[in-house]
């Protein structure tokens, strides 16, 4: 990715570093070390770290441990990159005097207690002069609008999933069990030039297709029941996200009426995408649709949420989130309906919000849930 792309996105934040009264602003996250650097070192555990980016006025500094030091001055050239032995824990006092920081900002979504309490012990043992403070209010809607590589990066991640289920579902039959179903999904993926996948391949059937997480077991693939499957892939740090139910055989009285309510749920919420709506005015348009019917109480999540370097980001589609639509938002729209002891079914695209309203990203087809 160019340079430039950089420089704009860390441009943003210093202005917004600057308003919130802070002189300096510590990124933990692998999602937004990737947003400002490029650095894809990824974490592992959660008290465990593939580096820091140090933000200032003046400063961009990337520590990180010998294991990603050369990674890190490839994929990050704006940055000053600092190997440290130890821990940024240890590192951190030393980076801050050196940069002559006084109010520092924490990325406090990914700081666990006991690292907050080593970085603080440390600071006092350094006798620095240092005030720290949560910078959520600065980190909350970074990424929420995605630029044109970002949504191209997104589109193509979802050509692969796409391209990938057509060739999954003529591979589909009855007895096959959801675990075998995920794991030939995601090999399709993965050889159709995926990074990795967004998150485990859902594959589910029959009863346990009213589990919106469903996890693949050994239960078998049945003629007449609603298989549901959700899968996304990532590639170059961005992902997708798109459900489909299917049935095999005969369809159902009962499939075709909740399938059909769903798919109008879907429609009439793209429909009323535009800047300016709230996202949780999008969710309450499916739901009333939704519990209109005599399914009223089976939608139990939210309707969609925003998709990005992450597979769950802001904004959320939801009840619970008054974020106004604007340009350049990519969100989900994923109506769905479970009855327990029947099965579920769940259709979800992705949605490009542009200054006209919705642009419908995925190219699959709903007419051709049978096989």
């Amino acid at each position: 990715m160019e340079n430039k792309i950089f420089e704009k996105r860390i441009a943003n934040l210093r202005k917004q570093i600057a308003s919130s009264g802070l002189d300096t602003i510590i990124i933990l996250s692998d999602e937004n070390r990737m947003y400002l650097s490029g650095y894809t070192g990824e974490d592992g555990r959660y008290d465990e770290t593939a580096g820091i980016l140090v933000i200032t006025k003046n400063d961009l500094i990337l520590a990180c441990d010998s294991r990603y030091n050369t990674q890190a001055e490839h994929e990050a050239p704006l940055f000053s990159v600092i190997c440290y032995e130890k821990s940024f824990t240890k590192e951190l006092p030393k980076i801050l005097k050196s940069i002559n920081a006084s109010k520092v900002g924490f990325e406090a979504e990914r700081l666990t207690y006991k690292t907050y309490e080593t970085i603080m012990e440390e600071i006092s043992e350094g006798s620095l002069d240092i005030q720290i403070g949560s910078d959520n209010n600065i980190l909350k809607n970074l990424r929420i609008k995605k630029d044109r590589h970002e949504i191209s990066m997104i589109k193509k991640a979802l050509k692969i999933s796409e391209d990938s289920f057509l060739k999954f579902k003529k591979l589909i039959k009855e007895g096959m069990s959801e675990k075998e179903a995920a794991w030939i999904f995601e090999k399709l993926m993965r050889e159709n030039d995926a990074d990795s996948l967004s998150f485990d391949v859902i594959a589910a059937g029959g009863e346990n297709s009213a589990l919106p997480h469903a996890i693949p077991g050994n239960r078998k693939f049945k003629n007449n029941e609603p298989l549901l499957f959700d899968f996304g892939v990532r590639l170059k740090g961005y992902c997708s996200d798109t459900s489909r139910t299917l049935i095999m055989g005969k369809s159902t009285d009962k499939f075709d009426q909740i399938y059909n309510i769903i798919f109008q749920a879907q429609k009439i919420a793209v429909e009323n995408i535009m800047p300016g709506i709230k996202a949780s005015t999008i969710d309450k348009i499916a739901r009333d649709y939704i519990d209109n019917t005599e399914f009223t109480g089976k939608f139990g999540h939210g309707l969609g949420h925003g998709v990005g370097i992450v597979i769950h980001e802001a904004p959320r589609l939801s009840k619970f989130d008054d974020t106004l639509l604007e340009p350049g938002m990519i969100v989900t729209v994923e109506p769905g309906i479970y009855v327990p002891r029947w099965g579920g079914i769940r259709l979800e695209n992705m949605i490009e919000v542009t200054e006209n309203g919705a642009n419908v990203l995925n190219t699959l087809s709903y007419d051709d849930y049978l096989i």
